[in-house]
């Protein structure tokens, strides 16, 4: 990791705070991205346009950065195709299991000092802290 990933990986947290923060503030909804989804994928209702604008922002907001930048950044996945499908299907399991995806339980949650949240992050790290073990030290993974 460069002095410049650290300094990308500061802004972007930074960003993702004070977005969080500005809806709280300015509309009193709180981020979490997988229940703002789920409820733009139901029945339409008044939250619509701003549900269905954040997450169009979630995804200009790359684009955008990649324009701004010269190109996309390079990402190296190692994990097979067959990895990744399962991965996001238990994180979406997860995510709906758990009430909340890291988002909401992390930067919202956490923010708020909710107990819930506090558990639902405990889980999600020390699930990724035996993934990682698994991964690197069991060779699950090539």
């Amino acid at each position: 990791m460069t002095e410049a990933d650290a300094l990308r990986g500061l802004a972007g947290g930074a960003l993702i705070g004070a977005s969080a923060a500005l809806l709280l503030v300015a509309d009193g909804r709180i981020a979490g991205i997988s229940g703002i989804a789920a409820r733009l994928l139901g029945r339409p209702d008044h939250d619509t346009p701003w549900r269905g604008a954040f997450l169009i922002g979630l995804v200009l907001g790359p684009v955008l950065y990649a324009a701004a930048s010269g190109g996309w950044p390079a990402v190296q996945i190692a994990a097979p195709w067959p990895v990744l499908v399962a991965a996001g299907l238990l994180v979406g399991f997860g995510t709906r299991l758990g009430s909340g995806c890291t988002s909401g339980h992390g930067v919202c949650g956490l923010a708020r000092l909710s107990v819930r949240s506090a558990a639902a992050v405990a889980t999600f790290m020390a699930m990724a802290v035996l993934t990682v073990f698994a991964t690197r030290h069991l060779g699950l993974l090539p």
